[in-house]
């Protein structure tokens, strides 16, 4: 590739803000720019890393008996209602009509295309186990797209499914999975853990998300640097204190005037936290097969000095979503807020924690402005509908397997892989004939890894205040090439013959060639931040050849003409072998 016939500029500085940095150097250097909001384009230079991303993971796909396809983008509506989840998926999930008014849907996602494939293509136990997988563009309508690559509405997805004949088959086939993936992010440079994370809308009974820890990123992990143990704090667990026993005391109402916060009731009452309930009110939201939407009234009871996991609650009453009730509708079930409990209300689902249960004798809203109400015990003053951990894990919490502190921290999900189990296949009556010649449904398992969001997150991670320092692996190129020729033309000649030498032995150049002055040169040169620079100048030649330099490394080196090649070579070849993954984080496997 000649820079004087590069499609894409560099640019100084970058159009607009994000908050991710290595965004701003995918702008500058002109991999990418943004045509609408979450919507970007690739550039020359950005298209051949998302190309060389593409190629790690279909070897990895390969080694584990991967088959790549290719499914359509856009789907009839039939197969996911049949799912259930054209209901339950919120907007996010694009709808619309062809030209003679079916329903269709633009594709997030493919686990019901693969489940109507196989009702043709898999007939019995011995076409089983199987492992698909493909590469290609989805739509997604994000309502709040950010960092750049990161969070986007259209994306490139590698997602690959597994199809097996019984849960045995698929932890198989789940941990060659979960094993590749390390393979994948280490063979690009980017450093993950696998950490245990909820279902979500995709179902089943397992999952694990690969994180990229940084400080850009949205999703909480739970962590315990002891043991191991790793979570979203969607789903993380921790050890519980052991309440103390007492006998239930009489129900007493007091006057707690000002006290709508658990911390003004405790030091009014100069009690614990620990011996106050705090109830939230929120709402599940259901649509049904009509397109009418029901709001469910949710009463949530933790103890005070805990904090309400939303996603834990939405999984105990099996809601797609929640959110805040409204005054009005708080009213509407008997309560008032800021001194609101589950007691004497009607028309709502109470969900209580487990510790509200183990608890006796707390301090509850009295649902009246200015009261509370002491001694009050679950199951002799109100009912739960459902007792089940509904808390959010917290910075110093102990671990829930050996005890010592938890930590908390900011990860962007790079990866992700789930247990499906039958939800799909059942769905959409995909069977096989078993051994005993009786249909079952076939066990499936789904994983993705978001291309451009892989790009950007090893941009987050290599870069400095000068540009990229994408690995080898990925870089578009390995060599920089510069010719300082000044009129020189000793040095342009010198450049051409590098140039043909190293293509000529499948060494990727990138050659500047433009003649501009030395400094525009190498400001690109550090920005687009390939592995290793070649620099050919009158200097140079007079010193004995030309300077290589990797850009991660400050010192540079005078190499004769005739061994740049084989030094340039020899550089690569140890970049990329020091690219490996390595299995981190707890993983939950067995």
């Amino acid at each position: 590739m000649r820079m004087s016939t590069q499609f894409g500029l560099t640019l100084r500085t970058a159009p607009g803000r994000t908050e991710a940095e290595g965004h701003q150097m995918l702008v500058r250097a002109g991999f990418v720019r943004q045509l609408g909001q979450g919507i970007f384009s690739y550039l020359p230079l950005g298209w051949r890393s998302v190309r060389k991303i593409e190629n790690i993971l279909r070897q990895e796909m390969d080694a584990v008996g991967g088959q790549e396809l290719s499914l359509p983008v856009v789907h009839p509506a039939e197969i996911w209602k049949a799912s259930g989840r054209y209901h339950t998926v919120g907007p996010e999930l694009t709808r619309f009509h062809d030209r003679r008014g079916r329903d269709m849907v633009l594709a997030m996602t493919h686990e019901e295309v693969i489940a109507e494939l196989c009702q043709s293509e898999i007939s019995s136990y011995r076409d089983l186990p199987r492992l698909v997988y493909q590469i290609q563009t989805k739509f997604r309508d994000d309502p709040r797209p950010r960092a750049g690559l990161i969070r986007v509405r259209e994306f490139i997805m590698k997602d690959a499914y597994t199809l097996d004949a019984d849960e045995a088959g698929l932890d198989i086939q789940y941990r060659a999975l979960y094993r590749a993936y390390f393979n994948v992010f280490g063979r690009c440079g980017l450093p993950v853990i696998a950490v245990g994370s909820d279902v979500g809308m995709m179902g089943g009974s397992q999952a694990h998300e690969y994180m990229y820890l940084t400080e850009v990123g949205e999703d909480t992990l739970v962590l315990c640097d002891a043991c191991g143990y790793a979570a979203n704090r969607q789903v993380a667990t921790f050890a519980r204190p052991e309440p103390a026993a007492a006998a239930p005391l009489p129900l007493e109402r007091v006057a707690t005037p000002g006290t709508a916060t658990i911390d003004d009731l405790a030091g009014f009452l100069g009690i614990p936290a620990s011996q106050t309930a705090k109830a939230m009110f929120m709402a599940a939201e259901r649509e049904g097969p009509d397109g009418t939407v029901t709001a469910q009234p949710i009463v949530a009871v933790v103890r005070g000095d805990s904090e309400l996991n939303e996603t834990k609650l939405a999984n105990a009453v099996a809601a797609p979503g929640l959110r805040p009730m409204t005054g009005e509708e708080i009213t509407a079930i008997g309560a008032v807020p800021g001194y609101g409990s589950p007691i004497g209300t009607a028309g709502a689902t109470v969900v209580a924690d487990e510790l509200v249960a183990a608890t006796a004798n707390l301090v509850a809203g009295a649902n009246e402005e200015g009261y509370h109400l002491r001694n009050a015990n679950l199951g002799r003053d109100y009912a739960a509908d459902v007792v089940t951990d509904i808390a959010a894990a917290r910075d110093g919490d102990p671990c829930v397997i050996c005890g010592a502190g938890l930590r908390t921290t900011r990860g962007v999900e790079v990866g992700n892989i789930f247990k499906l189990g039958t939800r799909y296949s059942a769905a959409a009556g995909a069977t096989f004939l078993g051994a005993d010649g009786q249909p079952r449904p076939i066990v499936m398992g789904s994983y993705g890894i978001g291309v451009g969001r892989l790009l950007a997150c090893a941009a987050e991670e290599h870069h400095d205040s000068a540009g990229l320092r994408l690995p080898a692996s990925i870089a578009p190129a390995h060599v920089h090439l510069c010719a300082l020729a000044g009129g020189d033309p000793r040095v342009s000649a010198a450049a051409d013959d590098l140039y043909k030498q190293l293509t000529a032995q499948g060494t990727e150049v990138l050659y500047d060639d433009r003649g501009e002055r030395p400094g525009v040169q190498f400001a690109d040169a550090d920005l687009i931040g390939l592995p290793v620079r070649v620099t050919v100048s009158a200097r140079s030649l007079d010193r004995g050849g030309a300077e290589v330099k990797r850009r991660d490394q400050d010192q540079l080196v005078v190499v004769p003409l005739d061994q740049v090649a084989a030094e340039v070579a020899g550089v690569i070849g140890s970049l990329l072998d020091g690219l490996a993954g390595a299995l981190t984080g707890g993983d939950g496997l067995g």
